[in-house]
């Protein structure tokens, strides 16, 4: 009995407000410390699915867009600037093109995200193996479609250019968590 109660005590913290109390609900402040599965096959899951995917690529695109984007656009709001601009029309020109810069490559980066989630999930689910190929396949496909459009040529350069960005993250992905302590 010491044993199960010793493995209970290293899988939960104890927050007790009322531990001086001594009242029968004390095991309603024994907390988890890892996240609960409602089936087993989730907590044998070590990726996010393919939902979680769509939402976090095409969030951290979405965002990262649009900081990058506002920066493009203030430095085009400072180059707009004219001699006889008073400081509210200063503040004006830089807000406007940080607004439009951001919303573009906001939006741009976000469909690049979308697009990398959807083709990795799919890839992923075809091959039925979680490895770094499907990465920069990913990333290669994701090139292509986006920039299919405008003709073959671009989308062959766009696809290697998505490939290789995408095969360096990999390694580079690889190379932090072997050689920096966290």
């Amino acid at each position: 009995m010491a044993k199960n109660e010793s493995d209970q005590d290293t899988q939960t913290r104890f927050y007790n407000p009322y531990k001086d109390l001594e009242l029968p609900i004390q095991n309603l402040y024994k907390l988890p410390t890892s996240p609960e599965y409602l089936f087993d096959e989730e907590a044998k899951r070590k990726r996010r699915s393919w939902g979680e995917n769509l939402t976090f690529y095409t969030g951290c695109g979405y965002l990262g867009g649009s900081i990058a984007g506002a920066g493009v656009g203030l430095v085009e709001g400072i180059r707009s600037f004219e001699p006889t601009d008073t400081a509210k029309l200063r503040v004006n020109r830089i807000l406007n093109a940080s607004g439009h810069s951001g919303r573009t490559w906001g939006n741009r980066v976000g469909i690049i995200g979308l697009l990398y989630a959807g083709i990795e999930s799919g890839i992923e689910a075809v091959r039925d193996v979680d490895d770094a190929w499907n990465s920069v396949a990913a990333g290669l496909g994701t090139g292509a479609v986006y920039r299919a459009a405008r003709g073959v040529r671009s989308a062959a350069v766009a696809g290697a250019v998505g490939g290789v960005v995408v095969g360096a993250a990999v390694v580079a992905k690889r190379v932090a968590k072997r050689y920096v302590p966290i």
